[in-house]
């Protein structure tokens, strides 16, 4: 029903006119965000966090979306400024490390990721993907120039560079993976 869905236009946004954000998930108390570890083969480039909130995003709003080549991953930060997840639980264990999202490449990571913060989510997952070997939209591109975190960092909507990503762990094994990973993200 209409009355389900909320208008929301930010400012200095590249959507013509805004779009439609499911009412539930403005109203709820606390929303846990569920994603996987994703290339795209499409203009996304990766599905993670961020790129998880267009599943919250009106139908009618897909076809400006999809037609939207040049801001289409802007796009995807943007509407993240709608709303803050209270938590966000990444699947990590087998990732797409090319093609996407539904059929591709795969490479097992075995890791698991939550947070707080969509931008660090996505910039650690990045990082995995390029531990793993990726396609080169991942692998030629810094972590922080990719346009998804690069406009959500613009937006303010996470951490704004690598040193600021804290990865904590529970075990020697883990916490020397989240060492090599850290070194990835400050590589870039």
């Amino acid at each position: 029903p209409e009355d389900q869905w909320i208008h929301v236009k930010p400012e200095k946004s590249h959507w013509n006119d805004g779009f439609y954000i499911a009412r539930p998930v403005l109203d709820a108390e606390c929303v846990v965000s569920t994603c996987c570890l994703k290339t795209h083969g499409y203009g996304g480039v990766f599905t993670m966090s961020l790129k998880l909130s267009i599943g919250v995003v009106h139908k009618r709003n897909m076809a400006e979306l999809h037609s939207s080549l040049r801001s289409m991953r802007k796009m995807i930060a943007e509407v993240n400024q709608a709303y803050q997840p209270s938590l966000i639980v990444m699947d990590a264990i087998e990732a797409f490390v090319d093609r996407g999202p539904m059929e591709g490449k795969r490479k097992r990571a075995d890791a698991i990721l939550a947070g707080t913060d969509r931008v660090a989510i996505d910039a650690v997952g990045i990082a995995i993907l390029k531990d793993l070997g990726s396609n080169d939209a991942i692998m030629e591109k810094k972590i922080f120039e990719q346009e998804q975190i690069s406009r959500a960092v613009e937006l303010g909507l996470g951490v704004s560079r690598p040193e600021d990503i804290e990865i904590v762990t529970g075990d020697p094994t883990s916490r020397k993976y989240a060492e090599k990973l850290k070194g990835i993200l400050l590589k870039g």
